[in-house]
């Protein structure tokens, strides 16, 4: 942030150099804007001056942390931390995981299959019917309406 500085000091530079005095009231108030603009370039040189330490101090305190959550929870416990952290961020639509009842194997349904009834299991090609279970009042208040004919 130095830069603001550089440009207070060409601003008080110039003034000098154009000659404004004091003695006009145009030109007391320039050197008193002028002024306050050093005022500000010098806290805002503060404060950026401030910020780095605290990023700096920030990192130092990431690293520590890092380490205790190493030595608490081991070595694995920690990389598998960062293997979770790496599939949210690839996981985009929402999807549903369950077990095949024929094959035993996983099976991952994408939000495009969440409203259907049925669906073929990939591994074993075998119709899974699936039942939606929901804990949401207004979902069993509307499906109760349907079954009704209401």
């Amino acid at each position: 942030m130095n830069y603001l500085k550089e440009k207070v000091a060409y601003l008080k530079g110039l003034a000098e150099g154009m000659q404004i005095s004091d003695a006009t009231n145009e030109g007391k108030l320039l050197k008193a804007i002028i002024d306050i603009l050093d005022d500000f370039a010098i806290v805002v040189d503060d404060i950026d001056d401030t910020q780095m330490e605290l990023i700096e101090e920030m990192d130092e305190l990431d690293e520590d942390l890092a380490e205790v959550e190493k030595i608490v929870y081991g070595e694995d416990y920690y990389e598998e931390v960062d293997e979770d952290d790496e599939e949210d961020e690839e996981e985009d639509e929402p999807s549903s995981e369950f077990e095949c009842p024929h094959c035993g194997e996983v099976i991952v349904l994408e939000e495009a299959f969440i409203n259907k009834d049925a669906i073929l299991c990939p591994h074993c090609k075998k119709e899974i019917e699936i039942e939606w279970a929901t804990e949401c009042e207004d979902c069993i208040d509307s499906e109760d309406e349907d079954e009704n004919g209401e």
